[in-house]
C-alpha cells in the first residue's frame, strides 16, 4: 500500500490576474466552472473552513492552476482537471476526479469525506504517526 506524501489539487483555470478574470467571466456567462474552486473559495476569497481543514491534514495539500503545474503534474492531469492527486512513494495517483468533486457541491466537509473515500479506493494510506482526524472526514 502506497503512502501519501502530499496532495495537489488542480483547478480548472489559469492563475494570475488574466487567468482569474477569464475564469470569472466564463463562470458568469455559464461557459466555465471549477468544482474545486467551489470547495476552496467563496467568491474571490478562500473559505476559512478550508484553511482550517487543510492545516489539520497529516500531509501538505497544495493547490495549483493549470498554468502553474509542474511537468509531472501536468503530464498526469491533462484532460482530468479539476482533480486531486496524491504524491506517493510510488508516484502520482488520482484520488478525486471531476465527478467526485462535483458531488461535494462546494462543501468542505463533503470534500473531506470524498477525499477519505478516494484515498481508500486508490489503495493508499496516510503516513504513520500523524493526525488522522482530518482525513477521516471528521
Amino acid at each position: 500500500m502506497s503512502v501519501i506524501l502530499r496532495l495537489t489539487g488542480v483547478y480548472q483555470a489559469d492563475g494570475g490576474l488574466i487567468g482569474e478574470l477569464r475564469y470569472v467571466t466564463k463562470k458568469l456567462v455559464g461557459r466555465g466552472h471549477c468544482d474545486l474552486c467551489d470547495v476552496t473559495h467563496r467568491g474571490i476569497r478562500a473559505k476559512p473552513e478550508w484553511h482550517a481543514w487543510v492545516r489539520s491534514l497529516p500531509v501538505p495539500h497544495d493547490l495549483v492552476h493549470l498554468n502553474e503545474r509542474s511537468a509531472e503534474v501536468r503530464e498526469f492531469s491533462d484532460g482530468l482537471t479539476p482533480c486531486v492527486l496524491a504524491h506517493t512513494d510510488q508516484g502520482l495517483r488520482l484520488v478525486l476526479d471531476r465527478a467526485a468533486l462535483a458531488r461535494t457541491a462546494g462543501d468542505v466537509s463533503a470534500y473531506a469525506a470524498a477525499l477519505s473515500e478516494g484515498v481508500r479506493d486508490a489503495g493508499l494510506r496516510w503516513p504513520e504517526g500523524r493526525s488522522s482526524a482530518a482525513h477521516r472526514g471528521r
